[in-house]
């Protein structure tokens, strides 16, 4: 029985899926049950939480953590495998966004199906429709088919159905990736509206932003198993040390608050339990004890590549061996704020080049150019490179970067009768993160190093 002061309660909730090899195993498993012809993947193992009604929760975790899966159990679109869900209110979900939506029906006539299964009557849906359709801003797209539609606009048109029909507990899966800053920034405030109506909000974001900004605590999911529910900015620092710890240590820091969920120890960094059985300190933020530091420490991660670099046909010069180096030479791909580093490769020149130059460029992970340099202006520029030459290249730089995820550009350009032009350019060539700062969530990606005061006149 679900306690009337609670939205959702969540008991011992597991979810496996049978994975097989070939489909041919899926009939000899129906014929032979007996035998096992399959391998078993765990996407959820006993999960259990409470959320009060009026509260706004935000889960975490890497992909593959079991965030998705656990949020459609809730809005009843998977079954469990295992265990009980209980959820008291009309809810509203955007999962798949668009994902109901006929694409042979218009814009309006997806709105009254989508109302209906969400549990409006037509005449609700008539009051809400100038609402939905303003908020949508797609204009006379409204009244043709959606399989017209961009994908923005389909992802547009389903959140604003989704957010308008008031509902008791609001279920976002990342949706606020959707549309431009603008767009996303009406969604952030309707959102808040929801809230402070007093609706439940279960809220998956990659943002730790959005999560500390929005949530009254979060939980922290990883491999299917929940490590911690807490303060959002504790469970975000502990999230971007599992993500960030190197691979030989993320085993042991990850048993650790396993442990101490099971209350067999007490949290990382903490002395011991207190009132509530996770740790002494009642603060958002965790203990800042050199241990935690010395896990957060820059690195190479071998797993750190990018999936899609772009080389442009090369006109007598090879760009290699782009790798991001400390001051003494050592190779690193996880960074931290505030140190210098370099970027180096290598330009094997295979015909003879004049007025060489070379530069780089970062990038953020949506395509966003944040700088770079060139030693065209520098006035670097070799005036002449011989056919053989190995060329050996080092932009340094400042880490200004705050936490997050970039990519590198590489180039080499030359003058081909008069003109310059590019010589050898790799686009996403090599990918880098940057550390969180201790007890700081970013805020954009770059660190302008404000000095902020405030005096009385």
């Amino acid at each position: 029985m679900l306690r009337s002061d609670l939205a959702i309660t969540v008991r011992d909730v597991s979810k496996v899926y049978q994975i097989y090899n070939r489909p041919e195993d899926r009939l000899k498993q129906s014929l032979f049950r007996t035998h096992r012809y399959y391998q078993e993947f765990w996407a959820l193992r006993d999960i259990n939480f409470e959320i009060e009604r009026g509260s706004t929760v935000g889960i975490v975790g890497h992909n593959g953590s079991g965030k998705s899966t656990l949020l459609q159990i809730i809005c009843g679109t998977l079954q469990p495998t295992k265990g009980d869900i209980a959820v008291h209110g009309r809810v509203s979900a955007l999962l798949e966004l668009g994902s109901g939506f006929n694409p042979e029906f218009s814009g309006r006539e997806n709105v009254y199906l989508n109302s209906a299964i969400l549990g409006l009557d037509r005449t609700e849906t008539d009051a809400l429709f100038d609402e939905i359709t303003n908020f949508a801003d797609i204009g006379p797209y409204i009244d043709r088919p959606t399989k017209t539609y961009s994908t923005g606009m389909v992802m547009r048109l389903a959140f604003a159905v989704a957010i308008s029909v008031n509902p008791d507990i609001l279920v976002v899966d990342e949706a606020l990736a959707v549309g431009d800053e603008a767009f996303q920034r009406r969604c952030m405030a309707r959102i808040e509206a929801i809230k402070k109506k007093g609706a439940t909000i279960l809220f998956v974001s990659h943002s730790a932003n959005q999560v500390v900004d929005l949530c009254d605590r979060a939980i922290l999911l990883d491999h299917g198993e929940m490590l911690y529910d807490g303060t959002p900015r504790r469970t975000i620092n502990f999230y971007h040390r599992l993500l960030y710890t190197p691979a030989d240590r993320r085993a042991v820091f990850r048993d650790s608050l396993l442990a101490s969920r099971r209350g067999e120890a007490p949290l990382p960094d903490e002395a011991g339990p207190g009132k509530d059985g996770q740790g002494t300190s009642g603060t958002d933020e965790v203990s800042s004890a050199p241990k935690a530091d010395a896990e957060l420490e820059e690195h190479f991660n071998p797993g750190l590549v990018p999936k899609s670099p772009t080389a442009y046909e090369t006109r007598g010069a090879r760009i290699e061996d782009v790798r991001i180096t400390t001051q003494d030479g050592r190779p690193v791909n996880v960074l931290k704020s505030g140190r210098r580093y370099a970027i180096r490769y290598r330009v094997e020149v295979d015909e003879a080049a004049w007025g060489v130059a070379v530069g780089t460029r970062v990038k953020t992970i949506n395509g966003v150019e944040l700088g770079g340099a060139t030693t065209l202006s520098t006035s670097r520029v070799l005036d002449y490179v011989e056919a053989g030459t190995t060329l050996d290249v080092t932009h340094e730089f400042e880490c200004r970067l705050l936490e997050g995820t970039y990519f590198i550009n590489a180039a080499i350009s030359g003058l081909i009768e008069g003109e310059r032009q590019w010589l050898s350019r790799l686009v996403d060539v090599a990918m880098f993160k940057v550390l969180p700062v201790r007890g700081q969530c970013s805020n954009g990606p770059l660190d302008l190093a404000f000095d902020s005061r405030a005096r009385p006149l």
